[in-house]
């Protein structure tokens, strides 16, 4: 097993571009609307001038002083505050995402992860298992849940904030599929629940946030639960017919610590695959964006 790193090829995804990265903000391009936004990761110097960024962009977010995590967005071109972009690959996947200006700085879908749509919706159209039965635990706005429904899979969509449940609807909406299963919930009281039950999947998707609250005030803290999480998600995950993908951000996180974190809880696992993902800008600079692990049996 060897360590590997996951980016979509430049071009492939007609409706997204990572233009520019540095100065720790990113120049993205969501179908017909560029959005210059915070990143953590671009600690480099930008490629492009800033009055370069605010030529092409149409919207930049503002962070509040005391707390990165929230802001404005400034208007600098117009542009709807909702609108919508699709997906496609080779394979037959093709998707609607709904996105929106949100003042968390989040516009509703991570691209990144779009190698991992890729692997979900392969990955269940080789299943064994007619109709496997598929978790998608702080599923947010649901691309992997669409993605996973799309080939045919039977999903429970899982977040504990209510708003993005809706939006992971309109998206499967917008996307002409039906019959996914919603919840609001805790993840973690949700899974001991299904073990308690003796329920099982035959595919699990994890995105866990590096922080954050369940629908009641639960707290989640990323490196205290996520141990715990995995070691009963090993025991609802069907032992024959399986898959399951983690994903992790956190800037202090290595993907040796979710290897170790797999092993430990799942054994020896069949068809394994870890490293990090990244997106490249037109600049060729890579910009990290998190850890997976994903394994399958099928």
């Amino acid at each position: 097993m060897q360590d590997r790193i996951l980016s979509l090829s430049p071009g492939v995804w007609k409706d997204y571009e990572l233009i520019d990265t540095g100065g720790f903000e990113k120049l993205e391009r969501f179908g017909e609307f560029i959005v210059s936004r915070p990143e953590p990761q671009a600690i480099w110097d930008k490629s492009m001038q800033d009055s370069e960024w605010k030529k092409l962009a149409h919207a930049h977010f503002a962070k509040e002083k005391n707390n990165p995590e929230k802001g404005h967005w400034e208007q600098l071109k117009r542009m709807p505050h909702n609108w919508q972009i699709g997906y496609q690959n080779e394979e037959g996947l093709d998707i609607k995402l709904n996105l929106a200006q949100t003042s968390f700085k989040h516009i509703g879908l991570f691209p990144e992860q779009a190698v991992n749509w890729d692997y979900i919706f392969s990955t269940i159209k080789r299943s064994p298992v007619k109709n496997p039965k598929v978790l998608n635990l702080f599923a947010y706005t649901g691309a992997a849940s669409v993605a996973a429904k799309a080939a045919g899979a039977d999903v429970t969509h899982l977040d504990s904030v209510k708003q993005v449940v809706t939006w992971s609807r309109h998206n499967m909406e917008a996307s002409k599929l039906d019959g996914i299963r919603w919840i609001v919930d805790d993840a973690m009281k949700f899974i001991k629940r299904e073990a308690r039950r003796g329920n099982k999947y035959q595919g699990i998707i994890l995105d866990p946030p590096a922080y954050g609250r369940g629908p009641d005030g639960e707290k989640w803290v990323l490196e205290e639960q996520i141990n715990e999480m995995l070691k009963t998600c090993a025991e609802i995950l069907d032992p024959k017919d399986h898959f399951l993908l983690l994903n992790m951000y956190s800037l202090s996180f290595s993907s040796l610590i979710a290897v170790n974190l797999i092993k430990s809880n799942f054994g020896e696992v069949k068809n394994p695959e870890h490293g990090e993902l990244y997106l490249q800008d037109k600049f060729e600079k890579k910009l990290p964006l998190g850890i997976f692990f994903r394994f399958s049996s099928f």
